[in-house]
């Protein structure tokens, strides 16, 4: 993998952490429990540390950084908004919508670790897999705890 390659890579990964910070914020947003929306925020903070991480990779490497999220987080993030404010969306439907986030960002991690980049930068990008699999199966995990509350 040339440079410009590694940084392109590392680009699409900061976008997919952007989309997981504004996820979480805006799913904190629309949650109604107070534990929900405090797991939120530590978990948007956990994806900005990872944004930070891979910016400072991106301009170690001479590249510019990407400044936004990608069109379907946008999309997702409106949809999450959409359906509370419509609806009487509650805190498993906002669950479920936070868990399908996190399975494209599963996705996109995986998707990258099976790139030959630079060593320092794998294992960097490997870290922020374990990170982001830690996220999703926190989240599952409160989903089903919250639909087995709801019964």
């Amino acid at each position: 993998m040339d440079n410009d390659d590694v940084v392109d890579e590392l680009n699409d990964l900061l976008e997919t952490c952007h989309d997981g910070e504004y996820g979480f914020r805006t799913c904190a947003q629309q949650a109604e429990s107070p534990e929900l929306k405090a797991a939120f925020e530590v978990r948007a903070r956990d994806c900005e540390r990872g944004s930070v991480e891979l910016k400072a990779a991106i301009l170690s490497l001479g590249g510019s950084p990407a400044e936004g999220g990608t069109a379907s987080g946008a999309l997702h993030r409106g949809w999450v908004t959409l359906r509370a404010s419509v609806s009487a969306v509650n805190d498993v439907g906002i669950l479920d919508a936070c868990e399908r986030g996190e399975d494209a960002a599963l996705a996109r991690y995986r998707e990258a670790i099976e790139q030959p980049l630079p060593e320092s930068i794998g294992t960097m990008v490997r870290r922020q897999f374990e990170g982001t699999k830690q996220n999703h199966d926190a989240v599952r995990a409160m989903r089903d705890r919250f639909k087995a509350q709801q019964r």
